[in-house]
């Protein structure tokens, strides 16, 4: 707890202050509100606009526990292309491992959609209730108090609130360092590609000595996400469209054809930056708790799990908005309990996999042992299930 910084003449009360209006806390939002949380008593903190939230274009996996959540709270993205194969290989080496949605009994394994057309059905389910938003504003300062929290703004003004939840993580590289920290020498580069052949429902995981390769499809054609080390990123990004298609060919394959074009490129840096954190008044949910390596897909799909968990313990008593302060302070504390295995399990997976591939060079034990272990893992159905269900769904 901080001493109390000083009030302003524009200090407003609010039962929930949700600081990050990205997707994991406008879902939150529709959680708390449809689990009889007043309209009233929430509202959203963001930095952006609500026209520059819709129009980011970036490519984001959704598993298909994911899809359940938003559509649970009528919010499940228009435009979504189907997963129905997951193929996952390491290159030159034997061994790969095929996920399909059929051994499951599941129309999807999981979706790929743009951040835009996932936050717009949120947006405009909460525009719906009247849940508030205040934007674009930035949290300068968060005050813990006995009775309250003071959130002070970045335009002059103060909220304070019962319960804040921090939703907004950030880049990696924009972040304040946390307990669990990693950099993985590794740099995303982003972009749309299409090839010669039409794409299908099969998504690609493949691992190559700088580091994972991902080829979702999309639209007419695939999302890319290709992890290299950030010398050979720079590189990659100076060549021109021909020449970063051929070193896309040549990393990946001919295996869906030949790449014929690329959209704009884009990169960030890649790390592992964990610390989930509640206190009394205050808890961090998604990005902000756990920034993790995009090799699985999992970062979103983890946060919509902490949304559902936070939205349950928050209103299993009476509503918030009676402003027992015993209750809330029980309920993060319940919230904390709950979501340690699932992001426990899922960092692990995530940051074990990446180490090996953002480190060892091609050719080296632990590589050759990943390969081999792919392909046993295809062979033996128990492991593979166990697999597929945690990227699905995560730990229940």
């Amino acid at each position: 707890m901080t001493d109390r910084a000083p009030h302003t003449a524009h200090t407003a009360h609010v039962a929930i202050a949700i600081c990050g209006a990205g997707p994991v806390g406008q879902a939150l939002a529709l959680m708390l509100h449809q689990r009889g949380v007043a309209a009233t008593d929430i509202v959203l903190l963001d930095g952006k606009t609500a026209v520059q939230a819709s129009q980011d274009v970036r490519s984001i996996a959704l598993s298909h526990g994911s899809r359940q959540i938003l559509q649970a709270i009528q919010a499940w993205p228009v435009r979504a292309t189907e997963i129905r194969q997951i193929h996952v290989s390491r290159r030159g080496h034997f061994g790969r491992c095929l996920i399909s949605a059929d051994d499951y009994q599941l129309p999807a394994l999981g979706y790929v959609a743009r951040y835009g057309d996932i936050i717009t059905p949120l947006q405009q389910r909460l525009e719906q209730h009247a849940i508030a938003f205040r934007r674009p504003v930035l949290v300068n300062r968060i005050d813990e108090q006995d009775d309250q929290v003071l959130l002070t703004l970045d335009d002059e003004t103060c909220l304070t609130a019962d319960v804040a939840i921090q939703a907004e993580g950030g880049a990696f590289d924009t972040q304040q360092q946390k307990s669990r920290h990693h950099d993985y020498q590794q740099t995303a580069i982003i972009a749309h590609i299409t090839s010669n052949v039409a794409a299908g429902q099969r998504a690609f995981e493949r691992f190559t000595d700088q580091g994972p390769l991902a080829l979702l499809p999309q639209d007419d054609g695939y999302a890319l996400v290709w992890c290299v080390r950030p010398a050979m990123a720079a590189t990659l990004m100076a060549l021109d469209n021909a020449a970063f298609l051929h070193a896309l060919q040549h990393a990946f394959g001919d295996r869906i054809g030949t790449f014929k074009s690329v959209s704009p490129r884009h990169t960030y840096p890649l790390g592992l930056n964990a610390h989930a954190h509640a206190s009394a008044r205050l808890v961090t949910i998604g990005n902000a708790a756990q920034t993790l390596h995009p090799v699985a897909g999992q970062g979103l799909n983890l946060g919509l799990r902490d949304a559902l968990a936070l939205a349950k313990c928050l209103t299993s008593e009476p509503v918030i908005s009676a402003h027992c302060g015993k209750h809330i302070s029980t309920a993060l504390t319940s919230f904390m309990a709950l979501r340690q295995a699932d992001r426990n399990t899922t960092i692990r997976i995530t940051d074990g996999m990446a180490r090996i591939f953002a480190s060892a060079p091609d050719g080296a034990l632990s590589q050759s042992v990943l390969g081999f272990g792919l392909g046993m893992v295809d062979m033996f159905a128990p492991a593979k299930k166990m697999l597929a269900e945690q990227m699905m769904y995560g730990l229940r």
